[in-house]
């Protein structure tokens, strides 16, 4: 199984901008514990400040691999483009936020992604990477 986790601006900053939003853990040590946590999983990780580079990079998984992560970071809430990138590729995508965009700004409350995903997973932390990814998997065996 290959899931894309491509997170968009300032999400290289996770760590050292403001701790008390996002946490003081950097992206690349818990990438790592990701990665160990799900050793059958093939998870491509890719950051961008750029706009055009996030929806070239959904362009170029969105058709070979099995799940995508996305964390468009502010572009999720401008972004039209991004969201038509998501909308027009067949691999399905899961939104992150690592905040809980709700109780934020005004501005922030409202994605322009998650119609364009199957489910969204906000305010969890880090975490929601791991439950974004969770999603993908098969259900376990009852029997």
């Amino acid at each position: 199984m290959k899931i894309a986790i491509i997170n968009g601006p300032n999400l290289n900053l996770v760590g050292r901008r403001q701790p008390d939003i996002y946490g003081s853990q950097d992206f690349d040590t818990y990438l790592q514990q990701l990665r160990l946590s799900f050793p059958h999983v093939e998870i491509d990780y890719y950051q961008s400040n750029v706009e055009g580079e996030l929806i070239d990079k959904i362009q170029q998984v969105g058709f070979a691999y099995d799940g995508i992560v996305i964390n468009a970071g502010g572009y999720s809430h401008t972004s039209v483009a991004i969201h038509d990138a998501l909308a027009s590729v067949t691999t399905p995508a899961v939104e992150v936020h690592i905040s809980n965009i709700f109780a934020r700004e005004e501005y922030r409350r409202h994605s322009l992604l998650s119609d364009a995903c199957r489910g969204v997973v906000c305010g969890l932390g880090m975490e929601g990477y791991r439950y974004a990814l969770m999603s993908f998997l098969p259900a376990p065996s009852t029997t």
